[in-house]
């Protein structure tokens, strides 16, 4: 069965070599405040891991674990966004992945390669950009758009769910999936401040039924009225939600209880990987 394309790969690539090019100072915000969320969830696993592998969008700051030499960074700037991952057979006892997963079109199939990579009891953690992220900004260029043509074209990217996520990891072959998610609120003074870091940040429209014609030059003042409106605070700032969840899962081994039925696990990920890994730090 052919894979849907959702998501325009080259277009993944260009964005990410934009932003590389840019590099503003301070766009990278998001990445860091997930990077130190992943060193904490890391650090409740009290495992040593010998190999790890690391999927992060291109011009992403480097990790103090990959520094380290702990997570080697997959891929290259022109072949990161490729599906064909090119991985060993039960070469890592550890693979992450932080805001990449939401640009494939075969995500199955990309975590099936990452599992298959993890030696057996390998843990997979992955950080992905949820349902309701940038919801404000969906809304308000949807309304504009309906309000100047009579129609609108699709400007954010479907997102997932807790439970998609979750289903998706027990699709691919993972033991003992759990996901939670976070939601992070970014303040700007305007719209327009909002599109400018998205653009440094490399997340830009991708998708593959994206319109390739120039949007009308009213469009994102129409929004941008809609937006203070709609989602300003007392000071006139505007809010932009940018919603996470956390993904975790284990290449299967003998010694694991048995999985959870679909759609049943409800623990923190935290708190799992506490128990998984025998317990608090003493």
């Amino acid at each position: 069965m052919a894979v849907k394309t959702i998501i325009d790969l080259e277009q993944v690539r260009r964005n990410r070599r934009r932003a590389t090019r840019i590099g503003a100072e301070g766009a990278d915000f998001l990445f860091r405040a997930i990077s130190e969320d992943l060193d904490f969830r890391l650090s409740t696993v009290k495992r040593d891991f010998e190999r790890g592998m690391l999927f992060v969008p291109d011009g992403a700051p480097r990790l103090a674990m990959e520094e380290s030499g702990l997570l080697v960074r997959h891929g290259a700037s022109d072949t990161s966004a490729d599906e064909a991952l090119g991985l060993g057979e039960a070469d890592y006892d550890l693979a992450v992945s932080l805001l990449t997963l939401h640009e494939t079109n075969d995500t199955p199939g990309v975590l099936a390669q990452i599992r298959r990579a993890l030696k057996p009891d390998g843990l997979f953690l992955a950080c992905v950009p949820a349902a309701g992220t940038l919801g404000e900004l969906r809304d308000c260029l949807i309304a504009a758009e309906a309000e100047l043509t009579g129609a609108a074209n699709a400007r954010v990217l479907p997102f997932l769910d807790v439970r998609d996520a979750g289903a998706l990891l027990q699709r691919a072959g993972f033991a003992l999936p759990v996901t939670d998610s976070e939601t992070l609120t970014v303040r700007y003074d305007t719209l327009f401040n909002l599109m400018l870091d998205l653009r440094t940040m490399g997340a830009t429209n991708t998708l593959a039924s994206r319109s390739r014609s120039f949007s009308r030059r009213d469009l994102f003042g129409k929004a941008a009225e809609l937006y203070a409106a709609r989602h300003s605070d007392a000071d006139g700032r505007v809010r932009a939600s940018f919603n996470f969840v956390w993904m975790s899962g284990w290449a299967p081994h003998e010694s694991q209880q048995k999985p959870l039925k679909p759609g049943s696990a409800t623990a923190r990920l935290a708190d799992v990987l506490k128990d998984r890994s025998g317990g608090e730090k003493g």
